[in-house]
């Protein structure tokens, strides 16, 4: 039997290209981490300061989540080629990201309760030790801050200047300029998470010393254990924001994006179709940063409208790594049967 070449219809699943920097990065910042938070919560509880000691119990979630987050970018890469994970292992991040935020949540719900506690049965505490634990803890968070955020940047710009090539070159500059515009929300969502917990530990030592030059300097003790709480609603707030956008990622909640509304107006509004087919069923999801999945179902009349001119359509946006299109001819024009193709984009093919 004589063998087919099928190269061109097999495509590689592994749609992310992972962040090597930001690995190295979270490792790097978890170890700093562990150390210092054993440092703050001992000064915690031999000062007896709540504002520091939630600042210490805060640095040991971080060392725990940001550690999960490193974990998470290895597993991602030594997977990455596993046939077992359809669209490749880029959400095991996600994940860790969002553990990385109930984690958070968990924590905001500690310093809450240890605050009121420390409202209603106040402690004295020695303030100026307290201070320089506080102020070398700020200290720690603002390196950790610079670690992550400088992987981010090369993530960042590594991603962008190794874009894929097309074939269709007149691909139009409002359209690059429109996703440039809405990518922005399509960052690494691991790495967030570690500089989120990171940020928030700054946050709550800021609110620390805050709260022990109060009670040295005008006796205001009961500000120790209010910046403690203040610090828990900041720490939410932000954990909240980081929930929900990867609950979105990993409940494929993405029909809202814009790129669904370019997918549909690229197939109405493509010249040379006499009659523009009908979209009856649409799906996109997320299988990587700023890279998507798509399923569509087309009914036309229109024998110049094929799964082959959809896909070279379709392959002008960057973004669409993986396309599945499924044509339907109605009763009385020609083939009824249905063309599936699961296309891969043009430079992946």
């Amino acid at each position: 039997m004589r063998s087919r070449d099928l190269s061109p219809w097999i495509h590689t699943h592994v749609f992310d290209e992972g962040n090597l920097a930001a690995e190295k990065g979270t490792r790097l910042v978890m170890l700093i981490t562990a150390a210092t938070m054993v440092i703050e919560i001992a000064a915690g509880w031999w000062y007896n300061s709540m504002a520091l000691l939630a600042d210490g119990w805060h640095m040991s979630s971080h060392a725990v989540a940001i550690g999960l987050s490193a974990l998470a970018y290895a597993a991602a890469r030594r997977y990455a080629a596993d046939h077992r994970f359809a669209f490749g292992t880029w959400k095991i991040e996600v994940l860790a990201g969002f553990a990385s935020a109930i984690v958070l949540i968990g924590v905001a719900l500690m310093m809450v309760a240890g605050s009121v506690e420390r409202i209603f049965s106040p402690q004295p505490i020695r303030f100026s030790e307290a201070i320089v634990v506080a102020v070398l803890g700020l200290a720690v968070n603002v390196v950790c801050a610079l670690i992550l955020g400088g992987a981010h940047d090369h993530g960042h710009s590594h991603g962008h200047g190794s874009g894929q090539h097309h074939d269709d070159h007149d691909h139009d500059h409002d359209h690059a300029d429109e996703h440039a515009h809405h990518g922005h929300g399509d960052h690494d969502l691991n790495l967030r998470a570690a500089y989120l917990h990171v940020v928030a530990d700054a946050a709550t030592s800021v609110l620390a010393i805050i709260a022990l030059l109060g009670g040295m300097l005008y006796g205001w003790d009961w500000l120790d254990p209010l910046m403690g709480i203040v610090g828990a609603v900041l720490v939410a707030r932000w954990s909240l924001g980081l929930i929900r956008d990867t609950g979105r990622v990993l409940l494929d909640r993405e029909m809202d994006h814009p790129v669904v509304t370019e997918i549909r107006q690229a197939i109405a509004e493509t010249p040379g179709w006499p009659i523009a087919p009908e979209i009856v069923d649409l799906h996109v999801w997320r299988v990587g940063r700023e890279k998507f999945a798509v399923i569509v179902s087309l009914v036309t009349e229109d024998a110049m409208v094929t799964a082959e001119a959809v896909r070279q359509l379709l392959g002008q946006h960057e973004e669409l790594v993986h396309v599945s299109v499924e044509i339907n001819r109605p009763p009385g024009n020609g083939d009824r049967s249905s063309i599936a193709a699961a296309v891969p984009h043009p430079a992946s093919a």
